[in-house]
């Protein structure tokens, strides 16, 4: 088990007023989220040492975002796989365990989408994220973890079926990457899967299901959880080119090196367990935040995201707002 943590510097404090000089140009890319302005250029040149570290974002966890677009990866169009052929990582172990490592110090994206469809009209599709619920502000109080594939589990162990064998005893992801870079396969892959534990799913959904139904919808309802950037996948490069290595892996298969998790627990343990504890709040808690910016937003057949500018402005909501979604549009 190896414990990992981000790393980071707080903003500069707000200088004083610049010396007379030219307006600069304006800045084309707003901020993520509106704020103080932080710092002025002339003050910036006169301190070109200033270390640099992961860049914060108001009311986000702290982790360093520029993990979830690493160089010389591709995000799948589901939004849930990342992925290189970068033949350095399929060749240098220790390359290969120093990106593992890094990439396991952020944790998936979980969300729920909450559909109200009848036949072919949508009338609702929210998402939420809660990824900040597996991130506390005190990075101390993190339990996040690197699990490798235990002795006697069956898993993908670089051949192309599952098995318990072979065994790294101690040796752990390293051992685990430099078996990947020795193999001589023609189509190899490794994968670090982050997985969220410890989530009462089903809790939730019958929390939403419960409060649609409050609002007297007559159509269809589906209740999804979705766990975006949940894989980071590293394969080898083509041989050749694409088609070669496709015809390659059907006679010959892939080894598959599926042997290492970075566990990102909501909680200790399962709802209803003795000495529970959640890193960031409990479902309950959650839901007593979140019940009403959901509910206005179904009220008003949005398509899109519920965000935390939802909870200041919607809460509480006015029963005027509350309208039976079934009456328009009929």
């Amino acid at each position: 088990m190896e414990k990992g943590s981000p790393a980071g510097n707080p903003p500069p404090n707000e200088p004083g007023p610049p010396p007379p000089a030219p307006d600069p140009a304006p800045v084309s890319t707003p901020p993520p989220y509106s704020g103080p302005s932080t710092g002025d250029l002339h003050r910036r040149e006169e301190q070109p040492d200033t270390p640099k570290g992961p860049v914060r974002y108001p009311g986000l966890p702290r982790l360093d975002y520029k993990l979830y677009s690493p160089p010389l990866f591709k995000l799948s169009s589901d939004s849930t796989t990342l992925s290189s052929k970068a033949e350095y990582l399929s060749t240098n172990p220790a390359a290969l365990a120093a990106l593992i490592r890094a990439q396991s110090t952020v944790p998936p994206k979980p969300q729920i989408q909450v559909r109200g469809t009848r036949g072919r009209r949508v009338d609702f599709d929210i998402k939420l994220n809660l990824m900040s619920l597996l991130v506390p502000d005190d990075e101390r109080h993190r339990i996040d973890y690197i699990r490798c594939v235990g002795d006697g589990e069956v898993g993908y162990r670089g051949g192309v079926r599952p098995d318990v064998l072979p065994e790294v005893g101690d040796g752990g992801l390293d051992e685990w990457c430099r078996r990947f870079a020795q193999d001589t396969a023609a189509v190899k892959y490794f994968a670090l899967d982050r997985v969220v534990a410890n989530l009462d799913v089903a809790w939730l959904e019958g929390q939403l299901r419960s409060l649609v139904a409050t609002l007297k919808y007559k159509g269809t309802v589906d209740v999804t959880f979705l766990v975006t950037h949940s894989r980071v996948l590293i394969q080898n490069p083509d041989k050749v080119n694409q088609f070669f290595t496709t015809v390659a892996s059907l006679f010959s298969g892939k080894n598959k090196y599926e042997v290492v998790r970075a566990v990102w627990p909501f909680a200790t343990t399962k709802n209803g367990e003795p000495g529970r504890r959640c890193i960031v709040q409990s479902e309950e808690v959650w839901w007593r935040e979140w019940r009403d910016p959901i509910r206005y937003a179904i009220s008003q057949k949005r398509q899109g995201w519920v965000t935390v500018e939802d909870k200041f402005k919607y809460a509480p909501i006015l029963k005027s707002d509350e309208r039976v979604i079934n009456e328009s549009n009929e």
